[in-house]
């Protein structure tokens, strides 16, 4: 009896089979050729079948994420690591914005040239700012890692971006719009402003280090040198805004029109993310670490926190101190020497501001060239950092309305721009080293929540130095001096 034996099944129907049409009493093996004479057409490979991952034993595997694992990319032109310094500028564009733009709503919107009267609001707007801006800051920073926004980071970053966007647009058109007739309406709602801004600025900035911890420590440190270059670009951009701008309304509306092309940026960039094969490498090893942990629940937030602590307290130490002196104290420290080359109009500006920002810059870009002091002894350097707090009051600091009964001990301007400089330098440098150990002392899977952690951190220590700062008003006047 005749019999068809199929030697080759393809896997479609339109691809040619090997058939055998011999029948039973001549299948003699000696005398039967090895291939047969019909045209034979090879049966194609097994990826192109397009069979189901399970059938081919490979589940939760594609080969996008196959040819990931296999051959692992690198950052090609540096595009990952400039979104997230881009993102770094974007965290701290609007604490920038406002506080660099006190001469718009103290000396133009509250004054009396364009009110009409004397106003209270003036005279703490700095103070009434510092706090709006960073308690609702500090507050979403640290609700932000134990309560999940839609469960993404990436619903967190887009949604916080868009609602900056309106705020900052809500403050261009009060910006546009003569407000000389209702100063406290204004003022209220500036504050109200600025509540809501640094509210989603705080799950902006939080995310944007969760992201960050997925990837390599090095774009850790590229989000906080982003942050310390914000501080710079802010500074240029009021001065070039004024320079350009006939008035200072006009120049507000440049200003913070700044600030919404930096925050859509941020917004286009993210969306780009996705699309680099090396970001999409990083994100299938966190979701596949997160995945090998999800049996366990919620994340152990309590020791993550214990693991990273040595970390965490480096970061609170480095910008607590830095914040203790910068801005409050250093911008208040008077040159000693009339003869000094930076013009008196100019001297804070130039020896705080300026030398603060372009330093801090250069320490964030120092500690991606170089990892030292590693995670081992890096407490040494930020605790050694204590000693900037007498060190700038023994300068010529001379707060507004403030007799100073403590003597200047450092009465020599280089010697004091020398400090400025290793604060600075030492604030920017330490930062980024303490932020990129953080992800690296837990983990993988953790990594994520001990970057949250760590921005969480870094807030509370920003805030708890610029309370601090209010001291040294009342230090350098203590009667026990005199």
């Amino acid at each position: 009896m005749a019999e068809d034996r199929v030697l080759l099944q393809d896997c479609r129907p339109d691809t040619a089979t090997i058939v055998s049409r011999r029948s039973g009493s001549d299948m003699n093996p000696e005398k039967t050729p090895f291939l047969a004479a019909e045209p034979v057409r090879l049966t194609p490979a097994w990826e192109s079948c397009n069979l189901p991952n399970d059938t081919l034993n490979l589940k939760g595997v594609t080969m996008e994420t196959a040819a990931l694992e296999v051959d692992p990319p690198t950052d090609r032109r540096n595009l990952v690591y400039l979104t997230l310094l881009l993102h770094g500028i974007g965290t701290l564009t609007p604490w920038n914005m406002f506080i660099t733009a006190k001469a718009y709503f103290v000396d133009y919107k509250f004054s009396p040239s364009y009110t009409g009267a004397i106003l209270p609001y003036s005279d703490h707007f700095v103070t009434y700012l510092s706090l709006c801006s960073q308690l609702p800051n500090v507050l979403f920073n640290w609700i932000n890692i134990f309560i999940e926004i839609k469960g993404s980071l990436t619903m967190r970053i887009v949604w916080s971006i868009s609602i900056e966007v309106l705020l900052f647009v809500g403050t261009v058109v009060l910006a546009m719009v003569d407000t000389s007739d209702c100063p406290g309406l204004f003022f209220w709602l500036t504050m109200l402003s600025v509540v809501l801004l640094n509210v989603f600025n705080g799950i902006f900035q939080n995310s944007v280090y969760g992201v960050a911890a997925r990837l390599p420590p090095k774009y850790t440190g590229a989000v906080v040198l982003g942050s310390n270059i914000s501080g710079a670009l802010t500074a240029i951009a009021s001065v070039v805004a004024g320079m350009l701008a006939p008035g200072p309304k006009t120049s507000a509306v440049y200003y913070f029109l700044t600030a919404l092309l930096v925050l859509l940026a941020c917004f286009d960039t993210y969306f780009a993310l996705p699309l680099n094969r090396f970001y999409r490498y990083h994100e299938l090893m966190a979701a596949k670490a997160k995945a090998r942990s999800a049996h366990k629940g919620r994340p152990p937030y309590l020791k993550i926190f214990l693991q990273a602590s040595p970390q965490l307290l480096n970061v609170f130490m480095v910008f607590f101190v830095t914040l203790s002196v910068f801005p409050n104290i250093h911008a208040d420290i008077k040159a000693t020497d009339p003869d000094f080359w930076i013009p008196k109009d100019v001297f804070a500006q130039v020896t705080c501001f300026l030398t603060f920002n372009l330093g801090a810059t250069l320490g964030s870009f120092t500690a991606s060239l170089f990892s030292w002091p590693g995670p081992r002894f890096l407490f040494l350097f930020v605790w050694a950092r204590l000693i900037f707090l007498p060190l700038f009051m023994l300068c010529n600091y001379q707060p507004t309305n403030i007799v100073r009964a403590l003597p200047v001990l450092i009465n020599n301007d280089w010697v004091y721009w020398g400090i400025a400089v290793v604060h600075a330098w030492s604030s920017g440098h330490f930062s980024s080293l303490a932020m990129m150990y953080v992800s690296g002392t837990v983990d993988s899977q953790h990594a994520p929540q001990a970057g949250m952690f760590g921005a969480a951190m870094l807030i509370t220590g920003l805030i708890s130095g610029i309370a601090f700062s209010a001291l040294g008003r009342s230090f350098v006047s203590w009667s026990i001096f005199k």
